[in-house]
């Protein structure tokens, strides 16, 4: 099959009231760039990246740009060697200079790149995990760009991780039957009043859920109350993750994370700049053992690198609509699992594609199986919305990736 067409498509929605607040932004706009791949069968893959709405134009704008070479080509050879392909891309020598590696540049990449990883996998007629799951691990490397990574993970340990991981694939190939589980962040945004937090979480709890995520980063006070009244509601068993969304100074995340460890949270998420490694290294030394998890606004698998040999972060969070998409997603878990970090992606796609890639993390790569962000706000608008049962992703069994919109 070839590519015949790539478009784009300016996808924008409207939350209801305080969904999706956080301490940085108060009424957001969830949107989509898409990337719309064509092949002369008639079949078509999507591919999405996540922004907040003003800008989205200027993600489909590059994506334009950055896809037109794709015109023509063989689908199954591009998808062979789609690591040199995505270095091609990413180091453009005109729209490299706007990154590199990440912005709205990077945005389009990932927006092209998983359009493709959807149009591969409808065209061999299987769900994206099933694909990824049945390469050999010379195949699955070939989809990866491990430049800049040849100090930590060249070819051959990429390689040595996947094959040694081969022995227990059989044994954590259950999830596929019991369904990966999720944890619900839709019911502690910012601007959720008591009464709707707790609401939500008598909702939740009733779903199966037995982990939560509550948005932090405003007066310490009414943190530690919401903090405090949140666990009351879920019990001291359950896991909550506290998420600042990048809204303290080091200063001021240290007595702040020491005061929220009071309710033992799993996690404390983006506690300070996403650029600032150094910051969230001195911060993990001051408030151990407490737990910091980031990787929503890490731009590329250099700066996850980085964080990795600072060994600052206990869970990653990676996200294959923010990253250079589902190839640059597979190389920082590969990267990760050397570090024995695990990962629990950010769902900018409201856990469509995720629910995926963390199968392919568990059962090919060996990462632990912990649970998957759960963000319901979008699934009205999707083909094949995620499906949940007692708290767990069902795995999604129909061709691609999940991603078309209605």
């Amino acid at each position: 099959m070839f590519i015949k067409t790539v478009g784009t498509r300016d996808a924008r929605f409207q939350l209801e009231p305080g969904e999706g607040s956080d301490a940085v932004h108060s009424t957001p706009q969830y949107s989509f760039a898409v990337t719309e791949v064509g092949l002369d069968s008639g079949l078509q893959g999507t591919g999405l990246v996540l922004t907040m709405g003003t800008g989205n134009d200027l993600v489909c704008r590059v994506i334009e740009l950055l896809a037109e070479r794709l015109v023509a080509s063989d689908l199954e050879e591009l998808m062979a060697g789609y690591g040199t392909r995505f270095r091609e891309m990413a180091d453009d020598p005109h729209l490299r200079w706007l990154g590199p590696h990440k912005g709205v540049v990077h945005l389009a990449l990932a927006s092209i790149t998983n359009a493709c990883f959807d149009a591969w996998a409808k065209a061999r007629r299987e769900p994206l995990w099933k694909l990824l799951l049945g390469l050999s691990p010379e195949d699955f490397v070939h989809l990866l760009d491990l430049s800049y990574l040849e100090d930590v993970l060249d070819r051959e340990t990429a390689l040595n991780i996947l094959r040694e991981e081969q022995a227990g694939r059989e044994d954590r190939a259950g999830v596929l039957g019991r369904g990966y589980p999720g944890y619900d962040t839709s019911v502690g945004w910012y601007h959720y009043d008591d009464a709707q937090i707790r609401e939500n979480v008598r909702r939740s709890l009733d779903q199966g859920f037995g982990a939560f995520k509550l948005k932090v980063g405003g007066s310490l006070e009414r943190d530690l109350q919401r903090a405090r009244g949140l666990r009351d509601l879920v019990g001291r068993d359950a896991a909550i993750m506290l998420d600042a969304n990048q809204q303290w100074s080091l200063p001021a995340a240290i007595p702040a994370c020491r005061e929220l460890g009071s309710i033992n949270p799993f996690w404390i998420e983006e506690p300070t700049h996403p650029d600032d490694i150094q910051a969230h290294r001195k911060l993990a030394e001051k408030i151990a053992p407490l737990s910091l998890a980031l990787g929503e606004h890490v731009p590329n698998r250099v700066v996850f690198k980085n964080y990795l040999e600072a060994g600052c972060v206990a869970f990653l969070q990676p996200d294959c609509t923010r990253l250079g998409g589902i190839s640059e997603f597979l190389t920082v878990s590969l990267l990760a699992r050397k570090y024995r970090v695990p990962v629990v992606p950010h769902v900018g796609d409201m856990g469509q594609i995720h629910q995926h890639l963390v199968l392919v993390n568990h059962i090919a790569l060996g990462h632990p199986e912990i649970f998957l962000e759960h963000i319901p706000h979008l699934s009205r608008y999707f083909v094949h919305p995620v499906q949940l049962s007692a708290g767990h992703y069902r795995t999604p069994q129909e061709p691609g990736s999940s991603s078309d919109l209605l």
